[in-house]
């Protein structure tokens, strides 16, 4: 954890203009299955629109404009997007040591999702911990914003989905099973660690930072090279 909140700071996601606030659904075991599981009272089942119905956990990240990960959180599938928020920034503006993982409040406002809109939770937010949402405009409300802001958000959404599919699939968090909460706690934190740790490095070799394949190609070249 330690180290994914260092490099966090060591890219400046701090002193990023804003950070994109979104969740995920995280499956731990086939929902299909009976029983209670290994992790019964702290993982459930939920809905996802990436996985459908799920059991496992909801994951909340923060990501800079360049797709940095400076903080994260997660509760069980079944907890909505707003209290799960709500956690976060309470965490972020006081610390505490067992929830760490959320990382240092941003500088600016917070561009979150559909599911974390409404007025009463932005004002509670801004007020008691000085986190400004700002949620994507809706088309067909009487202010629905400019074209340019809705795809500004979108821009803004696009770099969560690409974070997202980063660590479900190339770094693999979808395939975890853990038998206990730590079992699922460090290997999140180790991708996360990867994952902002493959951007420091790209930017160290003017590479794109996202293009995590590269990356994989110019390894296995390098493994491949070495063998022979």
């Amino acid at each position: 954890m330690a180290c994914f909140l260092h490099l966090g700071q060591l890219l400046a996601a701090p002193q990023c203009p804003y950070a994109a606030l979104d969740s995920s659904g995280i499956p731990t075991r086939d929902a299909k299955r009976r029983g209670a599981g290994w992790l019964p009272g702290l993982a459930d089942m939920g809905w996802s629109n990436r996985l459908g119905g799920y059991e496992g956990f909801h994951l909340l990240l923060a990501v800079n404009p360049i797709g940095v990960i400076p903080g994260c959180g997660f509760g069980p599938a079944s907890t909505k997007d707003q209290p799960l928020a709500e956690t976060f920034f309470a965490r972020r503006h006081a610390p505490h040591p067992g929830l760490a993982s959320v990382g240092a409040p941003a500088c600016g406002p917070y561009v979150v999702a559909k599911g974390f809109e409404g007025r009463v939770h932005q004002v509670t937010w801004w007020k008691a911990y000085g986190a400004q949402g700002i949620c994507p405009p809706q088309r067909k409300s009487r202010s629905p914003g400019s074209k340019r802001l809705r795809r500004w958000v979108a821009g803004v959404r696009h770099i969560v989905e690409t974070v997202y599919e980063k660590l479900a699939h190339p770094f693999r968090l979808d395939r975890e099973r853990p038998h206990d909460l730590s079992g699922f706690q460090a290997p999140l934190a180790a991708k996360i660690a990867l994952h902002n740790c493959c951007i420091w490095l790209h930017e160290q070799l003017g590479w794109p930072r996202l293009a995590f394949t590269d990356l994989v190609d110019w390894y296995v070249h390098a493994i491949s090279h070495q063998a022979l």
